[in-house]
């Protein structure tokens, strides 16, 4: 079994996961920003919240099937400096416009372009992982992808919900720009080794196939491919029921916790520190011993574990609005929810061809936030009607239902790992 400091060792991709830990940090300033300045505008309301969130998933339905397509054809390590480079240049211009402009539109359409560009960014970076590490390190060099978010939410939430509640909003969006920049930089730096013997007539005839092939029939092909590949079409489902929950609880829990706790952004950056913690170590120990087990079993027990514990937070919570004990259960559910994403990604990386992968996860791409905006809009809504401790508690319920399903007929399925 691979040790992380063994792939940690491969330069090439220690240059991209030290990227990632970076950008992803000035992510979630940019995010913690755009919460402080809704909540300064709109306080408690989930509809506010929801909708400029809307900008940043729209572009996976409108982006997300053209650019799986161009990161098959294009060179991955390029295609994803370029892309930091401009949401650099794109992300420092916000705060002109969100402080000194009355009309939200041309944030809307900052927004919503820098979103795009990162829907190149995303399938590549995905599907450049088999090419910088050996095909038995792809299990660690998942974990240690999926950590670069969890280091992130242990550093980026918590200090950046101090920062815009002490400091103000436009912080969080300059340090995001400064973020892109350092990424851009290290993925340039990243050296592939160029391909031996190459047989120039065959480049010239896959040079005139892919331009005979349109890019709507590649995107066809991408989605065929997803959807008869039964590995991949099973674990898009999983991904899509997690995703869905995500967006259900997201504006909710936001408020939640702004009302329960009594602060703008302190409060809530710091639960979702801990939650990165628990998310953190969850990572390490799954990617650690995660070979030992079935990654379809780790996956449906860590629904069912992690919907009781969105349930017991809620509860909780609700009755004894303590910060420490909100802390504790956050860091609980972390490590319970750990597992899905490295398990689902694994499964994806084994049962996909190499040439398949950018589109294949450019069609996931779609599948998770379709799950994410739908049910962000939804619950945004019952939240007017409900209260949010019955949304919380009722995606939990549903959460530990399809876990507790799927275990029992596993063993009728006739995959294996």
């Amino acid at each position: 079994m691979s040790k992380f400091t063994e792939v940690l060792k491969q330069r090439n991709f220690f240059l991209l996961w030290l990227g990632q830990i970076i950008s992803q940090l000035g992510d979630r300033l940019d995010q913690m920003a755009l919460i402080g300045f809704v909540y300064a505008r709109s306080p408690g309301s989930t509809w506010e919240i929801a909708k400029i969130l809307s900008f940043t998933i729209i572009p996976v339905f409108v982006i997300g099937p053209i650019a799986g397509v161009y990161v098959d054809r294009w060179d991955r390590r390029r295609t994803m400096y370029i892309c930091d480079f401009l949401r650099a240049l794109l992300v420092f211009t916000i705060p002109f416009f969100l402080f000194y402009a009355k009309n939200m539109a041309p944030i809307y359409l900052i927004i919503f372009i820098t979103f795009s560009i990162g829907r190149f960014f995303v399938p590549a970076k995905m599907s450049i992982i088999p090419e910088l590490v050996p095909e038995k390190d792809l299990l660690m060099a998942n974990s240690l992808v999926n950590t670069t978010g969890m280091i992130a939410a242990i550093l980026g939430f918590g200090v950046s919900g101090i920062l815009v509640q002490w400091w103000g909003a436009k912080v969080g969006f300059y340090l995001d720009s400064v973020s892109f920049l350092v990424s851009a930089l290290l993925i340039f730096l990243i050296v592939k080794k160029a391909q031996a013997n190459v047989k120039w007539d065959e480049v010239s005839k896959e040079i005139v196939e892919v331009i005979r092939k349109s890019v709507f029939h590649e995107i066809k092909e991408g989605i065929l491919y997803l959807v008869r590949t039964r590995e991949i079409r099973f674990t898009a489902g999983i991904i899509f029921v997690l995703w869905s929950a995500l967006g259900a609880v997201y504006v909710v829990l936001i408020v939640f916790v702004q009302k329960t706790l009594g602060s703008m952004t302190k409060d809530l950056g710091l639960l979702v520190m801990f939650l990165g913690i628990g998310l953190f170590l969850g990572s390490l120990a799954y990617g650690r011993f995660g070979q030992k087990l079935s990654q379809y079993k780790s996956i449906f027990a860590s629904l069912v574990l992690s919907g009781i514990m969105l349930i017991v937070f809620a509860f909780t919570l609700n009755r004894y609005p303590s910060f420490m004990v909100a802390a504790i259960l956050s860091f609980s559910l972390g490590i319970l929810v750990a597992p899905i994403m490295i398990a689902s990604n694994t499964i994806i990386h084994k049962a996909s061809e190499n040439e398949m992968m950018g589109k294949v996860f450019s069609s996931l791409e779609i599948v998770m936030h379709l799950g994410f905006l739908l049910f962000m809009f939804v619950s945004s809504l019952l939240a007017e009607e409900f209260s949010h401790l019955v949304i919380l508690v009722s995606v939990g319920c549903i959460f530990s239902i399809l876990g507790v399903i799927n275990l029992i007929y596993h063993r009728r399925l006739a995959w294996s790992d």
